[in-house]
């Protein structure tokens, strides 16, 4: 069993990674919460340009798995700030109920 996690942990961790350039402008490589942090942004500024952008810097999955932990990370944040569950802030952003 923990044979198979460490597989699918290195294949993920292997995965975050592009050769040299990453797909950046800039020629530098990313890492997987580089290409989350701008593709999120680009998705609230409406950016679309560099939404594919950032989409091209690390493969699909890890991607997902920095959006996710973006998305924890933010909702973490703003329940501490408003002293309420994570639940509760998770549902407000989403619109909908609270229970």
């Amino acid at each position: 069993m923990f044979g198979r996690l460490r597989t699918s942990f290195t294949r993920l961790a292997g995965s975050s990674h592009k050769p040299a350039d990453g797909g950046r402008r800039d020629g530098r490589s990313s890492n997987l919460f580089e290409a989350a942090a701008a593709y999120v942004s680009a998705c609230a500024e409406d950016d679309q340009e560099g939404v594919d952008e950032a989409a091209t810097w690390v493969s699909p999955e890890a991607l997902s798995f920095g959006v996710n932990e973006l998305a924890c990370r933010a909702v973490i944040t703003l329940a501490r700030e408003r002293g309420q569950s994570p639940r509760t802030v998770a549902r407000t952003l989403l619109g909908l109920p609270t229970e």
